[in-house]
């Protein structure tokens, strides 16, 4: 009961402080948020039932309908959470990532360190093309097998999660953010980057943060923990040579599907793939799962999801997320490295509490407004801040769906997600600043 009367005085005091600045309804709404956040990050409730609470409180304070509620939480995005599930559980049901496992960690050293780097590196280049979910929950099974020991799981599973956020601002189609800006800059006639022009920009960035940020997970580790590593199983038997061919087949239609998309513009619904191929695993014959393997699906984690969603809804509805970014008109008269530091930090810390695309849809507008005045190439560079930043969340499950899948496992807290993941941020909003300042100024200029 302490964990929840300490959220609730949190929650009560952000709406207390925020009607200074904000009207009533954005106030308790931020206090609800607070709330939720709190109750999260303390653990007083199965995440689960936290996740469920706007369910009840949005309607009960008038933010959003019942209805408006619960139809987030069966958006269609959910599904392919559901197919990716299945194929994760299949792949761990017939030790598919012992294989795996053993091949990614022969390119690296036999280490706590090597392997972190192993999966940091693997997950980021794999989500430059590719679905950060998808690329998740396929390394995230690999991630449970190599330790028996905890901590060194869950400094692994973060590798993962981490390094797939961190991948995906590597090309334009790694995460949505990217296509938002792009779309927008061609709407508003400003220049566009081609598919390299964008990688030379974002490279630094995410070169940078793939040496850091393994190594600051790496931090601590003993030569006891190492000994644990498990590098074993490098041959296939009948039904591992099935699924890996099953697995092939979902890669090169991803890839090609990609493609597809940027040279004519149609391209298949991801969602419908990861489905299928997901339902493919109970097929007689083809498929490795029955139904009672559903049971171990994280179904909180899609009541995460739906939670997410729905901040994100309630942001957008009530105007909330445009009084914010509308109040960040007054960073516009600051020196321009300052200036850089600042959107970093507020799309940073704001997309921990809601969707990094709907944060983005409604923040590189108002961006744009208080820079269209500066010069074009300072206009650009700000707008691509804003856009990294985004994907840049690594303190909460709900942030992003790598955070949201690997808190599936059910190894990490909260609390060790939040932790490391604030100190991330940070190191990430640094990077970021200080690449966009004098790398991208220096390009773009």
């Amino acid at each position: 009961m302490k964990g929840i009367a300490v959220a609730i005085v949190i929650g009560a005091a952000f709406f207390g402080l925020t009607q200074f600045w904000f009207p009533t309804e954005h106030a308790l709404l931020i206090g609800l948020v607070a709330l939720l956040v709190t109750l999260w990050t303390n653990e007083a409730l199965p995440l689960g039932v936290v996740s469920m609470l706007p369910i009840i409180l949005f309607p009960v304070f008038g933010i959003l309908t019942t209805n408006e509620v619960t139809a987030n939480y069966s958006k269609s995005i959910i599904f392919l959470f559901l197919g990716g599930f299945m194929l994760a559980i299949a792949i761990e049901k017939i030790e598919l990532h012992k294989y795996f496992s053993a091949k990614l960690l022969s390119f690296f050293p036999k280490t706590a360190r090597g392997i972190i780097y192993a999966l940091a590196i693997t997950s980021a280049l794999l989500s430059a093309i590719l679905s950060n979910t998808t690329i998740t929950l396929m390394l995230m099974p690999i991630a449970l097998f190599l330790s028996e020991n905890v901590r060194l799981k869950v400094r692994f599973l973060l590798a993962t999660a981490y390094g797939a956020s961190i991948g995906g601002i590597l090309t334009p189609i790694g995460t949505a953010p990217n296509l938002i800006l792009l779309g927008f800059l061609e709407d508003h006639h400003l220049p566009t980057m081609t598919f390299g022009g964008w990688m030379i920009l974002m490279l630094p960035v995410v070169g940078l943060m793939l040496l850091i940020m393994p190594y600051m997970l790496s931090l601590g580790v003993s030569n006891e923990c190492v000994e644990d590593v498990k590098h074993e199983q490098v041959s296939l038997n009948r039904e591992q040579k099935r699924l890996y061919i099953i697995i092939g087949l979902l890669a090169f239609i991803l890839i090609a599907n990609t493609f597809m998309k940027q040279l004519t513009g149609i391209a298949m619904n991801e969602k419908l793939i990861l489905l299928g191929f997901g339902m493919l695993m109970f097929m007689p014959s083809i498929g490795f799962l029955t139904w009672e393997d559903t049971r171990n699906l994280p179904y909180e984690i899609i009541f995460l999801f739906g939670a997410g969603f729905s901040i994100a809804a309630a942001f957008i509805s009530t105007g909330l997320a445009e009084d914010i970014a509308e109040k960040l008109y007054a960073i516009s008269t600051l020196p321009f490295f300052w200036m850089l530091v600042l959107v970093a930090l507020f799309v940073t810390f704001s997309t921990e509490v809601t969707s990094n695309t709907a944060l983005t849809s409604i923040a590189i507008p108002i961006f744009y407004e208080f820079s269209k005045y500066m010069p074009e190439d300072q206009s650009t560079i700000i707008l691509m801040t804003a856009t990294v930043a985004a994907s840049y969340a690594f303190m909460l499950p709900i942030a992003t769906p790598p955070n949201a899948i690997v808190m599936s496992s059910r190894v990490i807290s909260i609390k060790q997600m939040a932790t490391i993941g604030f100190q991330l941020n940070l190191i990430g909003v640094t990077v970021l600043s200080l690449v966009a300042y004098f790398v991208w100024g220096w390009i773009v200029a």
